[in-house]
Parts: C-alpha cells; structure tokens; sequence
C-alpha cells in the first residue's frame, strides 16, 4: 500500500485548514485474522465476529468486523491523510459522537474520509476536531462516523 498525504501544514498554520476535507485514506482490507485478533485483544468473542460456519447463517451471510475495530483504524488511516510539521507531540485526545452505521464484512476493504472541523489553541499548541467517516467499497452507507480529537503540540510561533 501506498501512503499517500493529501495534505502537509506547518503547526502554526493548522488554523487555517477549519473547513478543508482531506480527502480519502488508501484502502486496508479486514481479514478474518484482524478479527481474531481484536477478539482476542478486547474478549469480544461473539460468534457473529468469530465463527465464519455460525456467521454464514447470520444476517450478514459471513463474519463482520467489530465496530471499535474500525474505529481503532482512525489513526494509522487519518495519518495518511495530514501531516503537521513542526509538531512535537501528537496526543490522541479521543472520539467524540462515534456512530456505528453499517457492517463491515470480512474481506471488505475500508477507507478514511476525514474533514477539519474545529482547530482552537490549547497550553502547548493546537487541538484539532475531524470529522472521520469510514467507507466500505461497495456499500452505500458508511460504516462509521464519528470525531477524533487529537493535540499537536510545540512550538506555534515559527
């Protein structure tokens, strides 16, 4: 896969990217490993995540991701998106209004489309608000919508 950044702003400049959309992350597939493994991570082992036989009498015909899997994508696919140069420090704040909307079958591929909505300062640097939505290829409805919150921190005066 390659990783591609739509978008690169120095820290002092974050401000002015309230508004933009970042455009839309490469894809990663959802493999029945990842699921196993999420399973494992988080004892989330319901048999509509876990049991491929179970699941293919389910109502999805097949296992599906959990929803907090996809979330937990949010990072490593919004960093495909915007780098902030100058930035010391990247704190992950948290998630706000998260929404889980539609499955995500395994084998689907998903992608990250995000947009600043809110960049305010904070002790340090600037806390940024974006509006994540997660596709599925081939769905209509997302699979998840939500805001992330993330510090960057340095200094904003160069």
């Amino acid at each position: 896969m390659t990783e591609t950044i739509s978008h690169t702003v120095g820290l002092k400049d974050l401000p002015r990217l309230v508004g933009t959309a970042l455009g839309t992350s490469e894809p990663v597939r959802i493999t029945q490993h990842q699921i196993d493994q999420f399973a494992d991570a988080t004892n989330d082992r319901q048999w509509i995540h876990v049991d491929p036989e179970r699941a293919k009498q389910g109502p999805f015909g097949t296992t599906i991701a959990h929803g907090f899997l996809t979330l937990s994508l949010a990072p490593s696919l919004f960093w495909q998106l915007l780098d902030v140069t100058g930035s010391d420090q990247v704190i992950n704040c948290g998630i706000g209004r998260a929404r889980f909307t539609a499955p995500v079958p395994v084998e689907s591929h998903v992608r990250l489309a995000a947009e600043i909505t809110a960049v305010e300062p904070c002790k340090g640097g600037y806390q940024l608000t974006a509006a994540l939505t997660f596709l599925v290829e081939g769905s209509e409805r997302p699979a998840c919508i939500a805001d992330m919150i993330i510090r960057y921190l340095g200094d904003i005066s160069v």
